[in-house]
């Protein structure tokens, strides 16, 4: 079975699964999104006991709904959480909690408190944060090998393929993710500019898997002309690396 279509049955499949089975949570429905799930703060915790986590001063976490926790997490314990604004069409936004007060972090940790409270950054500032030490994606399903599926457009990757280029991750810095225990499948076929997960966090436990391949960063060759068309970060980040991507 052609790939594409294989993780496409996967989505449809979990999505129904977690409506079925009364797990699911608002923003209803979960078809089409990353699905906030019952136990989504709980995961959260489990993630912020890590060594990882600890460690890490700058962390960069989806906008999605069930990782609210993650960015409230990190908002608490003084970290700086750089967050891609939805379907990255305005780049990143910064939330520094130094700058945010503590009666308002629950607010920004929200997709429109982040917008009042934190700060939209570009190519260049984004350069100058000082590095992401961990990274927090959204899923919509993962399998055992490290292997996830998002809702099917690739933002993830994108949005770590932009960090790559700008030298702020490696291919060693640890990504991880939070999901309900339905979540997790037998198996998801890899593309080569599929992200893959080190670290998976559910209510009940955290699963490790050894990080399989990750893109080097952006690869301009594969990447659609219309994702490029609607991210001004893009073309901001082709200009900065003398990349000439055609579209007709």
């Amino acid at each position: 079975m052609d790939p594409s279509e294989a993780k496409r049955l996967v989505r449809e499949r979990i999505w129904r699964l977690l409506e079925e089975r009364g797990v699911a949570l608002p923003p209803r429905p979960v078809h089409g999104r990353i699905p906030n799930f019952q136990g989504a703060r709980e995961a959260a915790r489990l993630l912020a006991g890590l060594p990882e986590w600890r460690r890490a001063r700058g962390v960069k976490v989806n906008p999605d709904s069930p990782q609210r926790w993650v960015r409230l997490t990190g908002l608490v314990e003084g970290k700086l959480v750089v967050m891609a604004t939805p379907r990255l069409r305005s780049g990143f936004l910064l939330l520094d909690p130094a700058r945010i007060p503590g009666s308002l972090y629950s607010r920004a940790s929200t997709i429109r408190g982040a917008f009042q409270l934190g700060r939209l950054i570009g190519i260049e500032e984004l350069s100058r944060i000082g590095g992401v030490d961990l990274i927090v994606t959204g899923s919509v399903a993962v399998d055992r090998r490290g292997h996830r599926v998002g809702k099917g457009e690739g933002y993830a990757e994108i949005e770590y393929g932009v960090l790559r280029e700008l030298g702020l991750i490696g291919p060693e810095t640890p990504v991880a993710t939070t999901i309900h225990e339905l979540q997790l499948v037998e198996y998801i076929p890899r593309e080569p500019y599929d992200l893959s997960l080190d670290i998976v966090a559910t209510p009940r436990r955290v699963i490790r898997v050894e990080p399989g391949e990750r893109p080097p960063g952006i690869i301009w060759s594969l990447l659609p002309c219309s994702k490029y068309r609607e991210m001004p970060i893009l073309q901001e980040l082709a200009r900065v690396k003398g990349v000439v991507k055609r579209c007709s």
